[in-house]
């Protein structure tokens, strides 16, 4: 009985928040979408995949590791390597985000953000930083760049001055571990480190929309050799999702499996 009845409590006092002036009602927990494969290519399993992202109809890539991060144009269907650039041996290459007519490149422990002309790939500058870098992406007016902990950092574009903080959360938990990121649609996808999960993140609130359950994408042999999922783009022409990850053999094609009360 006094489980019921402290049960009862709980939720009397819930209902008394929500109708009292002045306090906070608890937000509740994102719901969980599905992933639809709707095709898959080859992808290098030796990158090192630390960004993604498709501009105007082309993929880049951007690669980690010390002595071998890369900027990359990779050819969607096959795979193939159409340019690459490589990172000086001291940069650790990391998340990557178009504004305008260049591509942002972020490096992890460096505090350098390099700076790329998007139809040469000669770089064309740099930005210094705070902090480490983990993922980067813009909605065309800020930048949203990710270190690995709970908190984006909002960046503009122009001058990588950091002009605000959006801490994230599901109901009234912090969501750490924030990677890898994308806009699409007027939210922020994020890849969380060492999770097979992609946080939907509104981008005014920084409360979660949903978790995207990622899981099950690799055969157990595929995932044998391979790292973390790490590695988000959105495709506006073809309306999908590219997903992939660091040593990955596969480019996923996806769509989202939204429950119908969600969508």
């Amino acid at each position: 009985m006094r489980r019921f009845r402290g049960l009862a409590l709980t939720l009397f006092a819930l209902i008394a928040a929500c109708r009292t002036p002045g306090v906070k009602p608890v937000a509740a927990e994102a719901p969980i979408w599905g992933v639809e494969i709707v095709a898959e290519y080859p992808h290098d399993p030796e990158a090192f995949t630390q960004g993604l992202l498709v501009a105007d109809g082309r993929l880049y890539e951007s690669t980690g590791n010390y002595r071998s991060s890369e900027l990359r144009e990779v050819e969607i269907e096959t795979g193939r390597v159409l340019r690459r650039v490589a990172l000086p041996g001291e940069l650790f290459g990391e998340g990557l985000a178009k504004t305008g007519d260049r591509l942002i490149q972020l490096t992890w422990r460096e505090q350098r953000a390099l700076v790329w002309d998007l139809a040469t790939l000669q770089r064309t500058g740099e930005h210094a930083y705070r902090g480490e870098g983990w993922g980067l992406t813009g909605d065309g007016e800020r930048l949203f760049q990710s270190d690995g902990s709970h908190r984006l950092r909002l960046r503009d574009p122009e001058s990588f001055a950091e002009i605000g903080v959006l801490a994230v959360h599901d109901g009234e938990r912090p969501v750490s571990a924030l990677n890898e990121l994308e806009w699409a649609g007027g939210r922020i996808y994020a890849n969380r480190w060492m999770v097979d999960e992609i946080a939907v993140i509104d981008p005014e609130t920084g409360q979660l929309v949903a978790r995207i359950d990622a899981s099950g994408l690799l055969t157990p042999a595929e995932g044998m050799r391979a790292d973390v999922l790490n590695g988000i783009a959105w495709d506006p022409d073809r309306e999908l999702f590219y997903l992939t990850g660091k040593y990955w053999p596969k480019l996923f094609a996806v769509r989202w499996i939204v429950p119908r009360e969600d969508s």
